[in-house]
């Protein structure tokens, strides 16, 4: 009876030991996934004021936005409280001929490059969005349409921020973006993004020097030093002669836009 006891006991201390080691396997074996963190938007895009939302996945910035001014506009219904009729004097110098067209709430998700490099083969640009400027209203071409029709007969009918809506009530600048130049931001200033990441400014250098198309290359931009990027950066400008804003394309490649 002794000899069985002992045995018993010799038993239950290893079985006490093997689930122990078993434990602690188990908990070693154990692994927690990682949880996912938001990337850090870089400070620069701070200044798009008019967005809804800005985000990055280290990859690209997407920015959601209503592609609405903020400023007053006749293309705004009688009913909103930024309608206005139209006074000033219109980019082209001529007489304002206003379009049928009305302003709408639009739904727009641009996203970009966070690193924007030259690309190998410049796209052209499209009709439609291809950039966002800081209010979020969306940036077009020098073209009126498909075709490339010139902006010769639309140019009449921008308000007096020098911007007009769609068919499909988008509102947008394909010019200066005079409210950004004048009341929001200068002449010199950051005016918002191409969708291939890089910036957009104004009509003037930091110097005030006034730009022009022929000092730029053939996609309406050049390289150096701004406040923003301080080591410097491709950027275009608006000018005030054609083509405005985008030449022979994107000089990086595009990210995208969806509405």
């Amino acid at each position: 009876m002794k000899t069985s006891s002992s045995k018993i006991k010799k038993l239950m201390i290893a079985i006490i030991a093997i689930t122990t080691i078993s434990a602690c396997r188990k908990d070693d074996d154990t692994t927690t996934t990682p949880t996912k963190t938001n990337v850090t938007v870089p400070a620069v895009y701070s200044k798009i004021y008019g967005a809804s939302s800005i985000t990055s996945d280290g990859t690209y910035i997407t920015i959601k936005t209503s592609g609405t001014p903020d400023h007053k506009s006749p293309y705004y219904p009688t009913t909103n409280a930024l309608y206005e009729a139209y006074s000033g004097t219109t980019f082209g110098g001529g007489t304002f001929t206003k379009n049928p067209n009305k302003i709408a709430t639009q739904n727009f998700t641009f996203k970009i490059p966070v690193n924007p490099t030259v690309a190998t083969n410049h796209s052209a640009t499209p009709l439609g969005a291809i950039g966002v400027a800081l209010n979020g209203v969306a940036l077009y071409n020098q073209y009126a349409g498909p075709n490339n029709q010139v902006l010769t007969s639309e140019i009449n009918s921008f308000d007096k921020y020098y911007g007009h809506p769609t068919a499909i009530s988008q509102y947008h600048y394909h010019v200066e973006p005079l409210y950004l130049t004048t009341v929001k931001s200068t002449k010199s200033g950051l005016m918002g993004f191409l969708l291939d990441g890089f910036p957009v400014y104004g009509p003037q250098e930091e110097n005030g020097t006034t730009v022009t198309s022929s000092s730029l290359d053939v996609y309406h931009g050049h390289t150096h030093a701004t406040v923003d990027f301080p080591n410097g950066i491709y950027h275009y400008h608006f000018t005030a002669d054609a083509p405005y804003l985008n030449g022979n394309g994107y000089y990086g490649t595009p990210g995208t836009v969806t509405q």
